[in-house]
């Protein structure tokens, strides 16, 4: 027998248990499905970035920035360590830990919510009168029916055509995270975020790693400023990098994994190493939701089509996250399912992609809100620039993190915030008051007249939107 729900959420992953609880908080009646296993079988909502993304890199990221700063910086603080040592299997540990604890998280936050949880895979069976019949196949299948379905399926990581994951040798970011020892060499296909996060991961725990990137310069994405500052600091910390290079072809049929690739300037190469992490992007995840069951509309890449509120073509089916149009971003995937369900209880949520901010979690970090300076040239607008360099910061020095700079752009006649770009130490965090400002379409002198915290890393974004108009105080 059907079991009847106002709304059903396919994808318990940020944009799915997030969109879940606002609606159960909205007074409707909700259950998430969702089919992540614990190595023990059990329930482990939270999708990829709970389980294989954001939050295990994190951990590994900081289990091994620790180990390099007892290696390399403790010396400079008057701390002394003999027969230094990185146990991989309990840092590794320590990463499933933290993984669990978010698991059983979220599950209590249903439990907090109302928010009936379902384990196992739901796909669309038929529509029925006034709604969506959903199956949901796992330990115990189930069928349920509800007025209201989102679909928060998320992602999948991108292959190299012909080359499988077998993620022993040849990793996705899933593999990646479960290398259970300091491989000696290690490859890595695109610079990207996961590339960037988990080469520099195994970089300070003593793997040689290069990164093989298609394209013809590094993190086109990013400011051009600030990628130029990355790709130094990043090659004199020891990673190696060749861009502008085409894969010919993965041999994983030894011990280790052999790259055959062209180089920029045409030479055909070849590169050995122990293990291979490909990380070329991520496709729309709509493997086994059944979409042709009720004439679910995808693109030509697979993902879901929505408009701008994310509805898709079917009335009472919404799609957010990693499976719809825009960035692959965790936290833009919460933003539209707490959207989604405000407008199912006839609210007006709201999401500006042009908002949302990128980060990469290396050290320094990188992250940044709104247009490039590249972007603005392209589009012909206007802008000025202020930039601030973290070696004039005195809680940057005390840190013994001086690296890199926070830069802003703002229109020229306006002084309307268009861009914010940081690399440097808690770039991740500082990011957030340039996404305040710029919602509120502040401009960069109301953030100079805004008093900042001293010491604090805080004041170089007040002295960078000072840089604006020419009269930083302490550079």
């Amino acid at each position: 027998m059907s079991k009847q729900f106002d709304v059903v959420v396919i994808g318990g992953g940020p944009g799915g248990y997030i969109g879940a609880i606002r609606a159960a908080q909205l007074g409707f009646n909700v259950a998430c499905v969702d089919e992540w296993k614990n190595d023990k079988g059990g329930p482990a909502p939270g999708g990829t970035c709970t389980n294989v993304g954001c939050i295990p890199s994190k951990a590994l990221l900081q289990s091994s920035e620790h180990y390099e700063h007892a290696a390399k910086h403790f010396g400079e603080h008057g701390i002394s360590l003999d027969n230094l040592q990185m146990d991989v299997a309990k840092m590794v540990a320590r990463k499933n830990g933290v993984v669990k604890q978010n698991n059983d998280g979220i599950l209590y936050l249903f439990k907090k919510n109302k928010v009936s949880f379902f384990h196992g895979r739901g796909s669309f069976a038929k529509a029925v009168e006034g709604g969506y019949e959903i199956n949901v196949t796992g330990a115990a299948n189930e069928t349920l029916t509800a007025k209201q379905v989102i679909i928060a399926t998320g992602s999948n990581a991108r292959a190299l055509p012909g080359v499988a994951f077998d993620e022993e040798k040849v990793l996705s970011n899933d593999g990646a995270l479960r290398i259970g020892a300091v491989p000696t060499k290690l490859g890595v296909i695109g610079s990207g975020v996961i590339g960037l996060e988990m080469g520099s991961v195994w970089r300070r725990l003593g793997a040689e790693v290069t990164v093989l990137e298609a394209m013809p310069a590094f993190l086109m994405a990013a400011d051009e400023g600030v990628a130029k500052e990355a790709l130094k600091v990043f090659t004199k910390q020891g990673l190696k990098f060749e861009f502008g290079v085409k894969i010919a072809g993965v041999d994983a049929s030894g011990d280790g994994v052999v790259v055959s690739y062209t180089d920029a300037k045409g030479g055909e190469q070849k590169l050995a190493v122990d293990k291979l992490i490909v990380s070329i992007g991520r496709t729309a995840n709509t493997i086994g939701l059944n979409p042709e069951a009720v004439g679910l509309k995808l693109d030509e890449r697979g993902a879901i089509v929505v408009d701008d509120e994310c509805r898709t073509n079917l009335p009472g089916v919404w799609a957010v996250g990693d499976v719809v149009r825009g960035p692959m971003l965790a936290h833009k995937a919460e933003e539209e399912g707490v959207a989604v369900a405000e407008r199912i209880a006839g609210q007006h949520g709201h999401v500006d992609l042009a908002l949302v901010p990128y980060v990469i979690y290396t050290s320094p970090e990188i992250a940044w809100v709104g247009r490039t300076e590249q972007q603005l040239k392209a589009d012909g607008v206007a802008y000025k620039a202020g930039q601030f360099p973290f070696l004039a910061n005195g809680r940057a020095r005390a840190l013994g993190d001086t690296t890199g700079f926070v830069k802003f752009l703002a229109d020229a006649k306006t002084d309307e915030i268009l861009g914010v770009h940081i690399i440097g130490p808690s770039a991740s965090e500082l990011v957030a008051e340039a996404c305040v400002a710029m919602a509120f379409k502040a401009s960069a002198e109301d953030i100079a007249r805004i008093c900042h915290a001293h010491p604090s890393l805080s004041e170089s974004t007040k002295e960078a939107a000072l840089a604006v108009d020419k009269r930083t105080l302490n550079f």
